[in-house]
């Protein structure tokens, strides 16, 4: 698929396991950043495209953050590197190869994730595809992994299918963690549902309403509303 080129940066589309794609482009444009998000992890971090998007926000509000993006695919987590090296942030990035399962990289103040979720029905035909998508990690895991390496102000930012959500939330719960921000999002606005983002923050936090999110109209173009909320990444 070659290079995907985006208004701030480029990101080489070959190697990894898990290629860009519109869920990972959300996921980086609707999570939130702060000036004190100076720890961020990307799980799962495939060609790095979120954490590139999320470097580019961090950016302009703080000179002094670190970005560390995970994957077990080597393949994958040589791409990111790639990637990262041939950004504007370089300095502040770093991929790495290995199981999310040993990490213990201290407390993070954001944590993102594209987590798996195909089940053993919808596994994808490539194998690598594959083993990216059942490596083991779940949101679950994600859950766990936040309790206890998330600063007493961090965050965890995800993209699911929306039919988790029941189990998603229970689960937050069950880590301490409340769903700090919810977006639905909806392919067109005759269909149910199909996504959601959730940001998860500890128990206390000031929780906002969920929020919704088209992405095309009747004639297939990208709404308003999706339209705003990538333009500054999108060419």
């Amino acid at each position: 698929m070659g290079v995907f080129r985006f208004k701030g940066f480029e990101v080489r589309n070959e190697d990894s396991a898990m290629k860009v794609n519109t869920d990972g482009v959300l996921l980086g444009a609707v999570t939130d950043v702060f000036p004190e998000d100076r720890r961020v992890l990307d799980v799962g971090t495939g060609t790095g495209v979120v954490a590139l998007m999320v470097s580019q926000r961090l950016s302009a509000l703080t000179p002094e953050f670190s970005v560390q993006g995970l994957d077990v695919d080597r393949p994958s987590a040589l791409e990111a590197a790639f990637n990262f090296a041939g950004s504007p942030w370089r300095e502040h990035l770093s991929a790495h190869c290995c199981d999310f399962h040993g990490w213990d990289g201290g407390e993070y103040d954001l944590i993102v994730s594209n987590p798996p979720f195909f089940d053993n029905s919808l596994k994808a035909p490539d194998c690598r595809r594959c083993a990216a998508r059942h490596t083991g990690l779940s949101y679950r895991e994600i859950l766990q992994f936040s309790e206890t390496h998330l600063s007493p102000g961090g965050r965890v930012s995800m993209i699911l299918p929306s039919q988790v959500e029941a189990d998603l939330l229970r689960y937050g719960r069950m880590c301490g963690l409340v769903p700090w921000k919810l977006l639905r999002i909806r392919t067109v606005e005759t269909k149910d549902p199909s996504r959601l983002i959730v940001q998860f923050a500890r128990k206390g936090a000031l929780c906002h309403a969920p929020g919704e999110l088209t992405l095309t109209d009747g004639k297939g173009r990208r709404t308003s509303q999706h339209a705003s909320l990538l333009t500054d990444y999108l060419l």
